[in-house]
């Protein structure tokens, strides 16, 4: 694979403890200030043939849906999704149960996203 980069992102459920809720919310924060026009230029096939491969850590990683993450991503290929153990995990210093709270975990996720080809 011929990395061209890599992004980095962070997302966090502050109510409702969803750690696929942070996990979207990292992978969005790590693309969506990002334009690359030149990739049909610099990828073989262009958009469709790059290669995105995903890295995330999150205090939950066995409760992420990766399909719900997936989704985040509006063209290339996903060689690879990662989610493990990794992020940050505090409190939010309150309990709104209207908002879904169970506790007052604060999930905070990370991503790296590799982009290449």
């Amino acid at each position: 694979t011929q990395v061209l980069f890599v992004e980095c992102g962070f997302g966090a459920d502050q109510h409702g403890q969803s750690a696929t809720k942070a996990c979207v919310r990292a992978c969005r924060d790590a693309i969506e200030f990002n334009s690359i026009p030149s990739i049909a230029k610099i990828v073989p096939g262009g958009y469709e043939n790059m290669k995105l491969v995903i890295k995330i850590g999150t205090p939950k990683p066995k409760e992420v849906d990766e399909e719900e993450v997936k989704k985040v991503f509006p063209y290339g290929k996903i060689a690879s999704l990662v989610v493990q153990e990794g992020g940050l995990n505090c409190s939010s210093g309150v309990v709104i149960e209207e908002m879904g709270d169970e506790t007052d975990e604060f999930l905070i996720a990370v991503a790296a996203v590799t982009v290449g080809y």
